[in-house]
């Protein structure tokens, strides 16, 4: 990776290096190899050619390397410990007689062999390392190759390096391609075409959608690989023919998991509203009465006709914004199943989105992959429930399907038993998935699934105007700011005027507003990763006030960032083996500095659970003081703050700042300037998704269908 390093040189002066950098943990001493070059702003730099690491040559230098984290088990206080035993042997002796660390006061013979263990996998990990390190690998991936590969390690990448790709989670198609030109991989090796064909319609994918334009496509990959298009055709035919690539028609070009997904949704939602219902007898007026009476309320017509679909049809959708009516709606519908003795399973993307799915029903919720009884395992994962062993329902309810993606969809849908009832709860108005597709519109859209659409606005708390201006927001009007005490905007326009105005609102003025906790109750959501007002930067500003360093406290760092305890962090990928999933946020609880061990607390529907990282695992983590827009769905937040500048231009889109407000139950604060959130309010706009579901769905109603019995 691209690196600006500053380097003390052996003269005492500072010298900036710049080029592939591999990290060098504090007190190491490096060789840079290199050419001088003069940056016509920055003034004289080495530009790097290659970096060997040297031992260290003082007793702090020693102390400070060892304390880095570099061997699990020896931290900051073992190190000193160790140096102090040592001295300058300190190194010889943990390289050719660490039996001798018993001899160091609080080292037994456990956390001995725990270190002599760890000792063995960094020399085998230092092998790896000076392989690697001139191709900018940093040491945390070359740990994470060693660990897939184990011996095999530099066999593997000097054979194949686009295995590295697929396998070891942040190393991507273009460092993989870079390792593979400086081991002499042919620019037109097969390997590299297919690669770079899987990589592009993964990027595709990691934009929302499901297929690539084929013709457009080839020329991008062609383009990218510097290839001709003959071979990235050739490339694409393999694949096909292995299974991993499928063209639909001459234009479309899918990846194998989007393909069957996209397929088997339309396939499997069409089976579900074509089969034949458990005997359920049609909803009489006498019971929807009681039912009324039993919990105190009166539906609206559009109410009563979502009631009646859940009992008329096998799969219905019922979609609204906030305060529609969408939550008494769905107990009212529960109640009805379960005086009925009927078996009712409530479900949600997010463990936060759960949380808030039991709280509003009084029953109990559980995540998605929860519900299909996720089961990880050395060769892969996969989902207990499915075909052969459905879920033991008579009713579904799926809520907030907006933020379900296509494949997420396939696997619920495969475990529901033909004949049991699924609703489908959200918000066709807010961002769809993170991952590829669009399913809650798409379903809409094609008109094929009962939907009922609730428009009209019952909740709102008398003065409250966050309902009210997220419908105007939505309808692309300006929002009301004038007398409302729960929805402010502040005015700012220079950029550091507006971090400024975000951390007064977040440390000061919204826990006086609301007595409440700065870091548990306010969350800063932002359009943009980048930018002064966006979340990287938030994230530092806002965490060196609410959670600063103390001396003494243990701190760990990883990719140049610390993490403290206390710290809110976020997920960032799916963790099939800690069952942690892209978007979960939690709060550091632990830190062992000594075993560069860090423990995370996340809040679940079923209790709170503590997940452990080693240090070179802490890349699945993020600060979480302030979350993209995106990353927010599912959740609700007492108070929300929103930065709206002109910086986010690109971002500026009405579903995005509505998905924002609508994530707030007490209290809105947006700073930034009126042009901004105009801009905003006014661009209705937003990424088509390339996706076929629609079509699909419509072409699968007139197929005939086979016995419930047959339906896998």
């Amino acid at each position: 990776m691209y690196t600006v390093a500053r380097i003390k040189a052996g003269d005492g002066s500072m010298v900036t290096a710049v080029g592939p950098f591999p990290s060098a943990s504090p007190g190491q001493m490096v060789k840079v190899f290199g050419t001088w070059v003069q940056h016509r702003e920055y003034g004289r730099q080495l530009k790097v050619e290659r970096v060997e690491t040297v031992a260290p040559a003082t007793l702090l230098g020693i102390e400070k390397y060892l304390g880095s984290g570099l061997i699990r088990g020896i931290g900051p206080a073992t190190a000193a410990k160790l140096v102090k035993r040592f001295g300058m042997d300190t190194l010889t002796v943990i390289e050719s007689s660490p039996e001798r660390l018993t001899e160091v006061p609080g080292i037994g013979s456990k956390k001995a062999r725990r270190i002599i263990d760890a000792i063995a996998e960094h020399k085998s990990v230092q092998k790896v390392m000076v392989f690697l390190q001139s191709h900018g690998v940093s040491p945390a991936y070359a740990i994470k190759i060693y660990r897939r590969y184990g011996e095999e390690a530099v066999a593997v990448v000097s054979q194949n390096p686009y295995r590295l790709a697929d396998d070891v989670y942040g190393i991507g198609f273009k460092t993989a391609d870079k390792i593979a030109g400086e081991v002499g991989v042919d620019a037109e090796s097969p390997h590299r075409i297919a690669a770079g064909i899987k990589y592009w319609l993964g990027k595709a994918s990691e934009e929302g959608h499901c297929y690539s334009e084929a013709d457009e496509f080839v020329s991008l990959v062609a383009h990218e690989l510097g290839v001709s298009k003959p071979l990235v055709e050739s490339g694409i035919a393999s694949l096909e023919g292995a299974g991993e690539v499928y063209r639909e028609g001459e234009s479309a070009l899918y990846l194998a998991p989007f393909y069957h997904a996209e397929r088997g949704v339309a396939r499997r939602l069409c089976q579900l509203a074509h089969a034949k219902m458990w005997a359920l007898d049609s909803l009489s007026e006498e019971e929807l009465a009681q039912a009324q009476a039993r919990a105190g309320i009166r539906l609206a017509d559009q109410q009563r006709a979502a009631v009646m679909k859940a009992f008329q049809t096998g799969v219905m959708v019922m979609t609204g914004g906030p305060g529609t009516g969408k939550t008494t709606t769905l107990r009212l519908i529960i109640d009805l199943f379960e005086a009925r003795k009927m078996r009712v399973l409530l479900a949600a993307p997010t463990g936060r989105a759960a949380k808030r799915l039991s709280e509003a029903t009084g029953r109990s919720a559980r995540t998605i992959h929860r519900l299909l009884e996720f089961e990880p395992g050395e060769e892969g994962w996969r989902f207990g429930r499915g075909a052969a062993n459905p879920l033991e329902c008579d009713l579904l309810v799926l809520d907030e399907v907006s933020m379900v993606d296509v494949s997420l969809m396939y696997s619920v849908l495969k475990a529901v038993r033909p004949g049991s009832r699924l609703v489908l709860v959200g918000d066709v108005d807010q961002l769809p998935s993170v991952g590829p597709g669009n399913v809650l519109r798409d379903i809409i859209d094609s008109g094929v699934v009962p939907t009922v659409v609730l428009n009209q606005v019952y909740r709102q708390a008398p003065g409250s105007m966050i309902v009210t201006n997220a419908h105007r927001i939505n309808r692309g009007e300006f929002p009301w700011f004038r007398g409302a005490r729960d929805f402010f905007f502040i005015e700012a326009e220079d950029p550091d005027r507006v971090v400024e105005a975000v951390v007064a609102a977040v440390t000061s003025k919204l826990p006086r507003h609301l007595s409440c906790d700065p870091v548990d109750d306010v969350q800063v959501l932002s359009p943009m990763k980048r930018s002064a007002a966006g979340v990287d930067n938030l994230n530092v500003v806002l965490r060196d006030v609410l959670n600063p360093h103390r001396p003494g406290a243990s701190e760990i760092r990883c990719r140049g960032l610390a993490f403290r305890r206390g710290d809110k962090v976020m997920q960032i990928r799916n963790d099939y083996d800690r069952l942690v999933w892209n978007g979960d946020m939690g709060k550091i609880v632990r830190i062992d500095a000594e075993e560069g061990d860090v423990v995370v607390r996340f809040a679940e529907p079923e209790g709170d659970r503590d997940v452990l990282y080693h240090q070179d695992e802490l890349d699945e983590l993020t600060l979480s003081y302030c979350v993209s827009i995106h990353k927010s769905q599912g959740s609700e937040y007492p108070a929300v703050v929103v930065p709206v500048t002109t910086q986010h231009y690109v971002m500026l889109q009405r579903n995005l700042l509505y998905t924002a407000v609508t994530r707030a139950r007490r209290t809105v604060v947006l700073i930034g300037t009126k042009k901004a959130l105009a801009i905003a309010v006014r661009n209705a706009s937003m990424l088509q998704r390339r996706t076929m579901l629609a079509p699909r769905l419509r072409e699968a109603t007139s197929a005939s269908w086979p016995d419930e019995e047959q339906i896998g």
